[in-house]
C-alpha cells in the first residue's frame, strides 16, 4: 500500500474514532446499574452489565409514543423538504436569469440568518393561524425546504447535468415540470437520498420547534420527550444514557447508511459540461 494511501486510511480511522468513542462510552454508561455511587476512578467496563436499563428507560418516558410522534413528523417533513428543495434547486439551474438570481439570493440570505431570529415571528404567525399545539406544525419548516443548504445541494447537483439534456427537453416541448421529472430528478437521485437523510436527522433532532409550539406532552416528539429525565438523580444517569442512546439510534443508522452518498456522490465530483 502506498504511503499516501496508508496516511489517508490512518486519518480516516482517527476521524472515525473521534466520533465513535463518545457513542461507545454512552453505550457502556447506559449499562451501569442505577443507584450505585459513582466509581472511584474511570470505569471503562461496568460490572455487572444491566441491559434492563433500556426497558426501564423506555417505560419512564413512554419511548414508543415519542418515537411514533417523531416518525409522524419525519414522514411528512422529509418528502416535503426534498420536493421543495429540489424544485428550488431546479429553478436556480434552468430558470431565467432573474429567477436564478432570486432563488440563489434568497437561499444565501436564508443561510446567513440565525435560526433564533425566526423563532418569535414563526410562533406568532402560527398562533394567529391557530396551528399551535398540533403535531404536524413541527414540520412547518419543510415548506421552506427546511434549510437553505438543501436548496444549494440540489442546485450544485443539477448544474452538473449536461446542459444539452435540458436543451433537448426544451426542443421536445417539455414543460418545466416534465423536464424536472424526466431529466433532473432521475439524474439527481444520489442528492435526493442525501437531502432526505439530512432532513430526517434535522427533524428527528429538532428540539426548539416542539418546545415552542407543543405545550401538551401527548404531542411531544422524542427530542423534547427526554427532557423530564434531565431532573433525575445523578446515580440514575444510566437510565438517562439508555434513553438517549435509543433516541440517537435511528439518526446513527441513517447516517451510517448514507455516508457514502453524503460525502462522495452528493458533495463530490465535478460539474458536467
Amino acid at each position: 500500500m502506498p504511503s499516501t494511501s496508508r496516511a489517508r486510511a490512518a486519518l480516516m480511522v482517527l476521524v472515525a474514532a473521534v466520533f465513535v468513542l463518545p457513542l461507545v462510552f454512552l453505550a457502556l454508561g447506559s449499562l451501569r446499574t442505577p443507584g450505585l455511587p459513582p466509581a472511584p476512578g474511570l470505569e471503562v467496563w461496568p460490572d455487572p452489565l444491566r441491559p434492563q436499563n433500556y426497558v426501564d428507560a423506555a417505560r419512564a418516558v413512554d419511548l414508543p409514543r415519542l418515537f411514533a410522534n417523531s416518525a409522524a413528523v419525519a414522514l411528512v417533513a422529509v418528502p416535503v423538504t426534498v420536493l421543495v428543495a429540489s424544485w428550488a434547486g431546479f429553478a436556480a439551474t434552468v430558470g431565467s436569469r432573474r429567477t436564478r438570481r432570486a432563488v440563489l439570493g434568497v437561499a444565501l440570505v436564508a443561510f446567513t440568518v440565525p435560526p433564533a431570529a425566526l423563532w418569535v415571528p414563526q410562533v406568532a404567525l402560527l398562533e394567529q393561524a391557530g396551528l399551535t399545539d398540533r403535531l404536524p406544525v413541527v414540520a412547518f419548516p419543510a415548506l421552506m425546504a427546511t434549510s437553505a443548504v438543501f436548496v444549494l445541494l440540489f442546485w450544485l447537483a443539477y448544474r452538473r447535468i449536461p446542459r444539452s439534456l435540458y436543451d433537448a427537453a426544451a426542443v421536445e416541448g417539455l414543460s418545466g415540470f416534465r423536464t424536472w421529472w424526466t431529466v433532473a430528478w432521475p439524474l439527481g437521485r444520489s442528492t435526493t437520498f442525501a437531502v432526505a437523510v439530512l432532513a430526517f436527522i434535522w427533524h428527528w433532532s429538532n428540539l426548539v420547534s416542539p418546545l415552542l409550539l407543543l405545550p401538551r406532552e401527548e404531542t411531544w416528539p422524542v427530542a423534547l420527550g427526554l427532557r423530564p429525565l434531565a431532573s433525575a438523580e445523578p446515580t440514575f444517569y444510566p437510565l438517562v444514557l439508555a434513553a438517549c442512546l435509543l433516541a440517537t439510534a435511528p439518526v446513527a443508522v441513517a447516517f451510517l447508511l448514507a455516508q457514502r452518498t453524503l460525502f462522495v456522490d452528493a458533495l463530490g465530483g465535478r460539474r458536467a459540461s
